[in-house]
């Protein structure tokens, strides 16, 4: 296959994870079935998810100058990625995340402490802009200082690099900022949050996607988990449908979607044909524990699809 540049600017966390029988209660302890700890975060996941699937990647973060920033480290240089470029400071914590995954469905709680990931300087940035410029495509999330988000944004807009952006962790960001954006590819519960739209399935996904177009957005991908997706461009709508997984840790399912698609859009798929390719990406991924590392190859996402993508 063709393999594109793919640039994830993003978060790396280090994730502790517990697996529980339930949730607990407010003041109740409970025993874990087991527990581990792993590289995560949602732009390493969705790096990793990326180079994966098939893409050269070059990755770009923050981590703080301690134990886990070394760890950070450690899982970055063993990855494969083509470049990394990882800054770091000794005012803030590597980010790092508590992680409960409990049910039959694998649903997860998740507590984020950010740390360096909200420290990018413009300094920083501006180092980056020859990566930016040389990749297919931008992959970022809102994991990060804002200001340093919408810095690379408009780097890679100058340039014309591609450009997704996952909102996810929510936090407002400006009708401008989305306008620059190609792709936007929101959670039921991140496009409730952009719209004021209570987004629970396709057509509620749909009334959604039109408030959205209509801040200047011209493409998007709402995903909604078990009931698939919604993929909205050029004035109309897809129905991308989910593949069907027996869930074991859905922690990593959304950062695997992200990834995958950006890889096989710089490949040079079609926007439906790499929803289609990232669905069956992520129903592997969440049928194994942890998030980075368990992200599928190629390959197993070409299996689960019966065809190849690309």
């Amino acid at each position: 296959m063709n393999k594109g540049k793919v640039c994830v600017f993003g978060s790396f966390n280090l994730d502790i994870v517990a697996g529980m029988a339930r949730f607990p209660k407010p003041g109740e302890s409970l025993i874990a079935r087991n527990s581990m700890m792993g590289a995560g975060g949602k732009g390493a996941n969705q790096a990793v998810a990326a180079l994966r699937a098939g893409a050269r990647v070059h990755y770009i973060g923050k981590v703080g100058r301690d134990d886990f920033g070394m760890f950070a480290r450690r899982h970055l240089d063993s990855a494969g990625f083509d470049a990394v470029t990882l800054f770091s400071t000794s005012e803030c914590p590597t980010g790092n995340a508590l992680i409960y995954v409990a049910g039959a469905d694998a649903e997860n709680m998740i507590a984020v402490d950010p740390g360096a990931n909200l420290t990018v300087t413009d300094e920083e940035v501006e180092q980056c802009r020859p990566a930016v410029a040389a990749a297919d495509i931008l992959l970022t999330q809102l994991e990060n200082n804002l200001p340093a988000i919408e810095k690379l944004i408009g780097i890679a807009k100058d340039n014309g690099t591609y450009i997704i952006l996952n909102p996810a962790p929510f936090q407002p960001v400006s009708d401008h900022l989305l306008a620059q954006v190609d792709l936007l590819t929101p959670n039921a519960t991140e496009c409730t949050l952009l719209t004021g739209i209570d987004v629970r399935d396709i057509p509620s996904a749909g009334r959604a996607a039109h408030a959205l177009h209509a801040k200047g957005i011209q493409a998007l991908i709402i995903t909604l988990g078990t009931q698939g997706a919604l993929l909205s461009a050029n004035g109309e709508t897809q129905i991308i449908a989910a593949c069907p997984a027996t869930p074991v840790d859905t922690t990593g399912a959304g950062d695997a979607f992200n990834g995958a698609l950006a890889s096989q859009l710089a490949a040079g798929a079609t926007l439906s044909d790499a929803a289609q390719f990232a669905s069956a990406y992520a129903s592997v991924c969440v049928e194994r524990a942890g998030a980075a590392t368990s992200m599928p190859t190629y390959e197993e996402a070409r299996d689960r699809m019966g065809v190849a993508v690309v």
